[in-house]
């Protein structure tokens, strides 16, 4: 698989990564040999940007990507993040850096490893200056506990606030065809900066694949259950426009996954998506996808069929902690 570098001077990842989180929550019960299996066939595959965070699980997923990649470490580009703090039913945003520097040390316990190639910040608590809480990450590449910094769902300002005090190598946001709002400003500031841009939810959760069933039809423990874009009238408005990306897909003879993948892709060599699967037929069919190239006619195609203020509905209930 082709490779990218992960911001001015970062690591080269494959141009898809693999995001893990679905393997211990959020979509459904998981199977620990079946996701670690999956891991080892993405490595296999040339797949070797891994994405996990120590609140997917409560931990969970840490300690299953540590037991996965135990062996193979050196194949391994591995991304965990820090910020999201999750006690019974409660759930917080912690920056400060005495949290940042104990939820360091208690991810690499998890993960059963000496350093972390790539350590983002969640999500920003904007009572705690930016500054103060890259400094702290700052100081853990000092002491060699993690390699290179990482933000997520920041502003563009927010973003050249943090590389003022340490250069940050990869801006982690959601961006598909179905989520386009860091197009204004967002991700020209990153490539301002030289920051990499790691897709999350590339296939917008599954409902670009046209597959996903109304949320009605969903079981409780489904986080897409309970997203505005999969309620209502909202859900009926993106379906078809999920179906006109999957009939531009089945005239190209892939998925409307694989598609999805591929415009995102196309969208500049500083974009990573990071599609998540916990099923081998999704991985393949996913990596599969870094070896479409789309032609002008077919992009054309996709904007015509999905512009970037289509979609309907927020991608979360609740929008207040990722507006910063």
């Amino acid at each position: 698989m082709n490779t990218r570098a992960l911001g001015t001077g970062g690591p080269q990842v494959s141009a898809l990564g693999l995001g893990c989180m679905g393997m211990s929550e959020f979509y459904g019960p998981g199977d620990e040999k079946e996701s670690i299996a999956v891991i080892h066939r993405a490595l296999d595959l040339g797949v070797n940007f891994l994405d996990t965070a120590d609140t997917y699980g409560k931990g969970a997923n840490e300690e299953l990507v540590g037991r996965a990649i135990k062996d193979r470490r050196d194949e391994v580009v591995l991304a965990t993040k820090f910020g999201i703090k999750r006690e019974g039913t409660s759930r917080t945003v912690e920056n400060s850096p005495e949290y940042i520097r104990a939820a360091c040390d208690a991810s690499l316990r998890r993960l059963g490893l000496d350093h972390i190639d790539l350590y983002y910040m969640h999500r920003r608590n904007r009572e705690v200056p930016i500054e103060e809480s890259v400094g702290a990450m700052a100081e853990l590449v000092q002491q060699g506990k993690v390699r290179h910094l990482g933000l997520s769902e920041v502003s563009a300002k927010t973003l050249r606030a943090a590389y003022a005090v340490h250069p940050i190598a990869a801006l982690q946001s959601e961006y598909s065809l179905f989520t386009r709002g860091i197009e204004a400003e967002i991700l020209p500031a990153a490539r301002e900066l030289g920051v990499a841009l790691v897709a999350y939810s590339p296939i917008s959760r599954g409902f670009l694949t046209g597959a996903l069933p109304p949320a009605d039809q969903l079981p409780d423990d489904d986080f897409r259950k309970w997203m505005p874009r999969n309620t209502g009238e909202n859900a009926e408005h993106n379906a078809k426009l999920a179906d006109e990306v999957r009939k531009i897909a089945e005239a190209a003879s892939v998925t409307a996954a694989q598609l999805s993948l591929a415009w995102l892709l196309a969208q500049g060599d500083d974009i990573v998506p990071i599609p998540g699967t916990k099923r081998l037929k999704y991985l393949e069919e996913n990596a599969a996808a870094a070896g479409i190239t789309l032609s002008a006619e077919q992009l054309d195609a996709l904007a015509a069929a999905v512009p970037a203020d289509a979609v309907r509905g927020t991608r979360y209930p609740s929008m207040s902690e990722i507006e910063n």
